[in-house]
C-alpha cells in the first residue's frame, strides 16, 4: 500500500523549495530614493524587473545638462507607453497602417543624477493599463520546470511504490498458498492418525 503521508511529506518539502528558490531569484520592486551607479545599471534592473513582471521596457525622454549636454535624467517606460500617432505623407503611397502596440500604458521608472552622481530613482508607476505576459518571465518559467521535475519524481516514487506493492502481494498470496498446501497436509495427517487409533 502507498504511504500516503510519506507522499504528502515530499511535495510539501519539494513545494518549499521552489518557494525559496523563487523568491531568491526575484527581483525587488523599484522604489523611490534607490540609488545606482550610472544609467546601465538602473536600466539593467528595470530590464530584469521588467522580466520578471512580463513587460517589456522602452528607453524613453531624456534631459541634458545645459552646462555640458549630459544625460541628467532618464525615463524607462513600458513598451505600450503613449499611443502611435499616424502621420500622413501625401507623397508617398499608402499603405495599410501597421498594427500599433502602445495603449497608454503609465507604468515608468524615473531615474536622475544627484549631487554625488548616483542616479536615484525619483519617480516608480507600477500599475498597468494592460494585462502581463508574467508566462513569459524566466523566475516563471523556473518555477514551472522545478514543478515539472517534482512532478516527475513523484511519479516515479508512485510507480516504485506501487511496484513494491504489487511485489508484497505476489509474496502474500504464495505464503497463503503455502499455508494451505500445509493445512490440508496436516489434515490428512491428522485423519490418518484418528483412523489408525479406531483401527487400534
Amino acid at each position: 500500500m502507498v504511504d500516503l503521508e510519506a507522499v504528502a511529506e515530499t511535495v510539501e518539502n519539494c513545494t518549499d523549495k521552489i518557494s525559496a528558490a523563487f523568491e531568491d531569484s526575484s527581483i525587488g520592486e523599484p522604489n523611490v530614493g534607490m540609488e545606482f551607479d550610472s544609467e546601465k545599471a538602473a536600466k539593467n534592473f528595470y530590464d530584469e524587473y521588467a522580466r520578471q513582471e512580463g513587460f517589456v521596457v522602452r528607453l524613453d525622454r531624456c534631459h541634458r545638462s545645459e552646462v555640458d549636454n549630459r544625460i541628467i535624467s532618464r525615463r524607462f517606460s513600458c513598451n505600450k507607453q503613449g499611443f502611435h500617432v499616424r502621420v500622413r505623407n501625401k507623397t508617398k503611397p499608402v499603405h495599410k497602417p501597421r498594427t500599433s502596440i502602445r495603449e497608454g500604458c503609465e507604468a515608468m521608472m524615473l531615474v536622475k543624477v544627484n549631487k554625488c552622481g548616483k542616479w536615484v530613482v525619483t519617480k516608480f508607476v507600477k500599475e498597468h493599463s494592460h494585462l502581463l505576459n508574467a508566462s513569459g518571465s524566466p523566475s516563471y518559467s523556473k518555477m514551472i520546470e522545478s514543478k515539472d521535475r517534482i512532478i516527475q519524481q513523484l511519479t516515479k516514487e508512485l510507480e516504485y511504490r506501487d511496484r513494491l506493492c504489487q511485489q508484497y502481494r505476489r509474496q502474500l498470496f504464495s505464503l497463503l498458498e503455502t499455508v494451505e498446501e500445509q493445512t490440508e497436509s496436516l489434515s490428512k495427517n491428522v485423519e490418518l492418525v484418528v483412523n489408525n487409533i479406531k483401527n487400534l
